[in-house]
């Protein structure tokens, strides 16, 4: 298949005998509810709309995106991090999706089949770009492919004699197609809602012409700073009056939509000592001769049990870590380096290079798979075919006599070093040799171990250098002896500091360090960025855990972690009080400002210069190029001031701000030097489309309140 080769409440008190008997019964039975309710609950990954979604069924929806990426970037594996990613792109995708079905449904938006239909026709939205019906010569997608590709998927699927490897294939590609258009029909959809939602804002001709004015009419002004900085704060009084006041004013910022929580934690990373660092150079050392003197490596790589396998092929950069890729050029074929520490990913590593050879990037092939018997009668018929072949035989009849296809596909040398990386077997090696090096358009008759394969190269493509290498890379890893010492002592630790207070107080006399992070939610991965915290994670949003609570120690990470974390504050739905220390730092220095700014308006009464503003300490600069369209920056203050841009708009060249401007950083006095138009033609059109451009932003904020209005739970913490 050549597209395969180019693409996650409670009872009342009775007071009678019949009462208590009645009572008892209730009680069991709730007892059960509670209990059902409560594993219900805990196979739950989360809640939109009412709507529940079970860990099962969240898992399918992470596998389907998890089968698209392997097969975009031709992996079996997916790294951790990545792994994350995935399955947070599935739920917001879960989510927003759901939000926008049901908005669309009130409105009787959908998304038909005619209209599909001419999506693909069109071939140019980027998704359909992912897919391996893509025409290689306009670089478009190509409809015709996708159907002749159903059509032989549903032929296969009937036919008892389609070869069981090939139809794997055509599963796979089936699978990865549907998911691109289940995703295709969401995403038309959400477009759909967000341009009919984009249309309720207006714009027009009169609208257009004040857009460009504010745009391109620049003024030059000379400009009177009177920084908040210069003001000690020492000097502002503030009472608890004052903060309250600026709270109720600024409510509404303090508003949390999800639950939050505050921690501290120890964490300790065990390394490698000095002892264990020692013993891995030695072994490091005894294979650096082995493989130097080694005319094949393969065993010497095999028993160092290093992290990348000998391929006995040559491979392309790409398949090598960065740090084994960046010295390929440098190092001469048939050389053995010393053994060299890389710090970033914590290795011993020892390069030899085996040779080099220039080879293709894809490569283009048919081939029949013959299968027999026994792997004897194998090579008999493949012997039969291939004669048939050389004299003249069509290739793909002769295929389908083997209930094969014969259709020419594409494969790339990333998949092919892939499965090498899988399964580095003689037969592998054969296979990946014939395909790169093999005589262009002849017949091969490759003899593997269960049969053999024919196969023809019909076209190579993109030319790169390529490196057969062999690598011994080792992790620098610690002993047994090292982790037991290491848990002793955080054991030790733990066990002496069983209080909040006693851990701050401590830490540092062991050797640890508390660190502290705020407003965790259940959407975070980790706690301190640190592998494998679910179990730390489900303690800190457990209901039973209160404010001051100190856990258990976990063991973490990639085996090398230790970790207590201790919950200092819980943030619930709702509006974060002032007493908040966060809430308390941003009220009080808004009040601060305000304070400062009546300041300093109060001495600038009868100010109408600039010269007049000097006198009163003022910081004058000549500040040129403001627009209304953007804040000014004031060097002075250091900051951006929306308001001043706004009170420079209004005022006419020549004249003096009629009264002080309150900033963010300071509070100005300005007078208009001069006011000129940018030389640039007003085009209605053009003007009205940038408008259109910015009310479809705009709309794109509707999901945030959607998603508010939709009671989002989200437990995967629970699960991943």
């Amino acid at each position: 298949m050549a597209a395969l080769g180019k693409i996650r409440s409670r009872g009342t008190i009775l007071i009678i005998i019949i009462g208590f008997g009645l009572f008892a019964f209730i009680a069991e039975e709730l007892f059960r509810s509670c209990e059902t309710t409560s594993n219900d609950r805990r196979q739950q990954v989360g809640e939109v709309l009412g709507e529940k979604i079970s860990v099962n069924d969240f898992q399918k929806l992470v596998d389907d995106y998890s089968d698209v990426i392997k097969m975009q970037q031709g992996t079996d594996n997916i790294p951790d991090d990545q792994m994350n990613q995935v399955k947070d792109m599935v739920w917001n995708t879960y989510v927003q999706s759901h939000i926008v079905e049901k908005e669309a449904k009130k409105l009787g938006l959908r998304v038909t089949d005619g209209e599909m239909q001419n999506i693909l026709n069109e071939g140019t939205n980027p998704m359909l770009l992912q897919t391996p019906f893509v025409n290689q010569q306009t670089g478009r997608f190509d409809a015709t492919a996708l159907q002749k590709f159903l059509a032989e998927y549903k032929a296969n699927q009937n036919s008892p004699s389609a070869n069981p490897q090939e139809q794997e294939q055509y599963d796979k590609i089936y699978k990865y197609w549907t998911f691109i258009e289940k995703t295709l029909r969401q995403q038309v959809l959400a477009q759909k809602y967000q341009s009919l939602f984009a249309h309720c804002f207006l714009s027009n001709p009169v609208e257009a012409k004040m857009a460009f004015k504010e745009e391109n009419q620049e003024s030059s002004i000379q400009l009177a700073a009177f920084p908040y900085a210069d003001i000690n704060d020492s000097q502002v009084k503030i009472t608890r009056g004052d903060l309250e006041k600026k709270y109720d004013e600024l409510k509404l910022r303090f508003k949390q939509p999800v639950e939050s929580r505050d921690i501290s934690y120890v964490d300790y990373h065990v390394v490698a000592s000095r002892s264990d660092r020692s013993t891995l150079m030695n072994s490091m050392n005894g294979y650096q001769k082995q493989l130097a003197s080694a005319a094949d490596p393969t065993d010497v790589v095999r028993k160092s049990e290093s992290t990348i396998p000998y391929l006995g092929v040559p491979a392309p950069k790409a398949f090598y870590p960065a740090d084994i890729a960046a010295d390929l050029d440098s190092i001469s074929v048939g050389t053995t380096t010393k053994v060299m520490e890389n710090r970033q990913d914590n290795t011993l590593n020892i390069l030899k290079v085996m040779s080099k050879a220039s080879l293709p990037d894809s490569v283009q092939y048919r081939s029949i798979q013959v299968m027999a018997s026994t792997p004897a009668a194998s090579r008999v018929k493949a012997d039969s075919i291939m004669k048939a072949l050389q004299k003249g035989a069509d290739f793909e009849a002769l295929a389908k006599k083997s209930g094969q296809t014969g259709n020419k596909m594409w494969v790339t040398s990333q998949q092919l070093i892939g499965s090498m990386a899988q399964s580095a077997s003689a037969d592998n090696r054969k296979m990946v040799t014939a395909l790169q090096s093999g005589q262009l358009n002849a017949y091969a008759n490759i003899s593997l171990t269960q049969g053999n394969i024919i196969v023809q190269v019909t076209d190579r493509q993109g030319f790169k250098d390529n490196y057969q290498v062999a690598v011994i890379k080792k992790p620098i890893e610690f002993s047994k002896d090292t982790y037991r010492n290491a848990y002793n002592k955080f054991s030790a630790f733990v066990s002496a500091n069983q209080t909040a207070g006693a851990i701050a107080k401590d830490a540092a006399h062991y050797g640890y360090k508390l660190q502290s992070f705020k407003d965790l939610t259940t959407a975070t991965h980790y706690v301190g960025n640190v592998h494998s915290t679910r179990d730390a994670l489900k303690w800190i949003f457990d209901g039973g855990t209160h404010e001051g609570d100190v856990s258990p120690l976990y063991e973490c990470g990639d085996n090398d972690h230790l970790m207590v974390v201790i919950l200092n504050k819980i943030h619930r739905v709702g509006y974060r009080d002032l007493d908040d220390p966060q809430v308390m730092a941003v009220v009080k220095a808004e009040v601060m400002k305000d304070k400062k700014a009546a300041m300093i308006i109060a001495k600038l009464k009868g100010v109408n210069s600039i010269a007049a503003a000097k006198a009163k300490g003022a910081k004058v600069s000549a500040v040129n190029q403001v627009t209304f369209a953007a804040p000014v920056f004031v060097s002075a203050t250091g900051a951006s001031e929306p308001a001043l841009s706004g009170a420079v708009y209004a005022t006419a060249k020549g004249k003096f701000v009629d009264h002080p401007v309150k900033g963010e950083a300071g509070v100005y006095l300005f007078a208009v030097v001069n006011k000129t138009m940018l030389p640039v033609k007003f085009d209605e059109k053009t003007e009205e489309q940038k408008l259109r451009q910015k009310e479809m932003q705009y709309a794109s904020n509707f999901m945030q309140e959607l998603y508010l209005n939709a009671h989002v739970v989200d437990n995967r913490y629970l699960f991943f």
